[in-house]
């Protein structure tokens, strides 16, 4: 399994590298923004197997990690995990946001690590095998998600939402009201059991709460899970 380790410190990289080998894992190391999007242009992947995961340092010399996630981003749907010690929700949303599938705090254990790379090698194998498709819109009030296109409006305006979070709204949408439990949300859409995916839910509610603008329509049930709490419809003058 090939994997783009995206780090500046040589000393840091040539030390996960060596841990990630043992694993089973090609390293291939990128000092700068720059050369990590020369790597994962298609003439220089030609022949070669693609990259199952990029980890991303954000604290990059020649340019802003988040920038770098970016315009990953548009070159390629690879997986990027994004590693850094800004462990603040605010950064955590943003990185998510920017198409970052996982993020992970510094100081972190390897087996933690290892565990996150392998969930979402893991969960972009399952996304690109063939499945049903639904045939109509589903409408929740003021909400429309189209199950087929992965579409999602409020009050008939798009917005853009990840992968995960829209797997997200979906799964709390097939039984409006009733209350999904943490571990439950964690399986089914991250497809692992691993209790540390609990913070990446968190982070994911928060973000989709944002950006659909309606902060109740996922509810937090204390202890238990979610639930999606269908908005109200607006009525006319």
């Amino acid at each position: 399994m090939r994997l783009l380790l995206v780090e500046d410190d040589d000393h840091v990289a040539a030390a996960l590298a060596a841990v990630l080998a043992k694993h089973g894992f090609q390293v291939v190391h990128a000092r700068s923004g720059e050369e990590a999007l020369q790597a994962l242009l298609p003439a220089a992947g030609a022949g070669k197997e693609p990259f199952a995961v990029v980890l991303l340092d954000l604290g990059l010399p020649d340019q802003d990690g988040y920038q770098v996630c970016g315009k990953i981003r548009r070159l390629t749907s690879t997986p990027v995990i994004m590693v850094t010690a800004r462990a603040d929700v605010r950064s955590r949303i943003h990185g998510l946001n920017l198409g970052a599938d996982d993020y992970v705090v510094k100081p972190y254990d390897t087996g933690e690590l290892l565990a996150r790379i392998h969930a979402v090698s893991r969960r972009r194998a399952s996304e690109e095998e063939p499945g049903p498709t639904a045939e109509v819109a589903q409408r929740l009030g003021r909400l429309t998600l189209e199950l087929p296109t992965r579409r999602v409006s409020v009050d008939g305006e798009p917005v853009q939402l990840t992968r995960k979070e829209f797997d997200l709204l979906a799964l709390l949408a097939q039984r409006p009201g009733v209350v999904f439990g943490r571990e439950q949300i964690i399986s089914e859409v991250w497809r692992t059991s691993w209790e540390g995916t609990g913070r990446t839910l968190e982070v994911h509610v928060a973000s989709l709460r944002g950006k659909l603008g309606m902060p109740a329509l996922i509810e937090t049930v204390r202890g238990v899970g979610y639930r999606l709490v269908v908005p109200a419809t607006r009525q006319g003058p």
